[in-house]
């Protein structure tokens, strides 16, 4: 971020937390209407990650930071050694398509790979966007004020990138998606013979945990890499396993809402509820009549989803069959 962007941030990270001192908790479910969840209805969700997916756990984190309207035990979810085996920027690819005669007069197309260098953008300097998000779900009362409304920014919907446009079909949430990273072991003998210690393919590792965000009342995730050596990663090591598209604007480093002096690099969730919305509407729009409803219990699952799309070489378990 530049100078002027960090100070905009700081400025909102303070004013949110404000306004958190006042903002009564959410108790009404608006999950199916606005995309948001109740502390109660993140627990339940958390709850049902815990149980499919049990490389995840509740934890309760620093007693100082704990938040009353979350159960002592089960302030925030946390999965740890993550493997991370490529760089972002590996799958980056560019697509070029040209038209081919297949002897008829007609004419197909023909997607091809590029290498990353020869895309337009390679090298260009990343342009930082603002990250300041929309003012808190309606229906709660949040006092406002003058600096309230200088503070976030109008406009600031329209930076973000479009987590809100993806476009997800049931076949994509179900767990033999063959788009879904599968899961590996960091660690894991390269000869499968259990050797010695020169057999081992080394890798990033990362520990990720997710938090219940009472201002936009979505999850937020969180993340602390390690290099191969187990070393703490640095903001710009973490920065090369991020979306290009994403790294450094709605990714920020902040403290951990849970742990004592630990900053971690964040996604931010000014477009969160906006983005889980879409996909329950496309999940439910593909039912037909009299078809599912999307359950608050399935949030995480979703969340996780489309998370993927900003860090999609950090290989963490969330596939899950919906029917189910």
């Amino acid at each position: 971020m530049s100078m002027l962007d960090s100070v905009k941030h700081a400025v909102h990270t303070v004013f949110k937390e404000s306004v958190e001192t006042v903002m009564p908790v959410s108790t009404v479910s608006q999950f199916r209407e606005k995309g948001v969840l109740t502390p109660g209805e993140f627990v339940a969700a958390g709850d049902m990650l815990v149980a499919k997916c049990p490389s995840w756990q509740w934890e309760g984190g620093d007693a100082s930071k704990a938040k009353e309207y979350l159960p002592k035990d089960k302030q925030y979810l946390v999965t740890r050694n993550v493997p991370c085996t490529r760089r972002a920027a590996g799958l980056e690819m560019s697509v070029e398509e040209r038209a081919l005669d297949d002897g008829e007069d007609e004419e197909w197309t023909d997607t091809r790979g590029l290498a990353p260098s020869s895309s337009p953008a390679a090298g260009a300097p990343d342009e930082v966007e603002d990250i300041d998000g929309p003012a808190p779900i309606a229906g709660n009362s949040v006092p406002e004020s003058g600096a309230a409304q200088a503070t976030v920014s109008a406009g600031a919907e329209e930076d973000v990138p479009d987590l809100d446009d993806l476009e997800l079909e049931d076949e994509a949430l179900v767990q033999d998606d063959p788009s879904a990273v599968q899961m590996r072991t960091v660690g894991t003998a390269a000869g499968g013979s259990g050797g010695g210690a020169d057999d081992f393919v080394k890798a990033r590792s990362y520990t990720v945990s997710i938090s219940y965000d009472k201002y936009y009342q979505t999850p937020r995730v969180w993340l602390f890499g390690y290099s191969e050596d187990g070393a703490p990663l640095s903001h710009e090591q973490v920065f090369e396993d991020m979306s290009k598209d994403h790294a450094k604007k709605t990714i920020t480093i902040d403290p951990h809402p849970h742990l004592a002096n630990i900053s971690h690099a964040s996604v931010h969730p000014c477009r969160h509820a906006v983005a889980m919305k879409r996909i329950i509407d496309q999940m439910e729009s593909g039912a037909g009549e009299g078809g599912r409803q999307m359950r608050p219990d399935l949030a995480i699952f979703l969340f996780l989803k489309f998370i993927s799309s900003v860090i999609p070489t950090i290989e963490y378990d969330f596939t899950m069959d919906f029917d189910t």
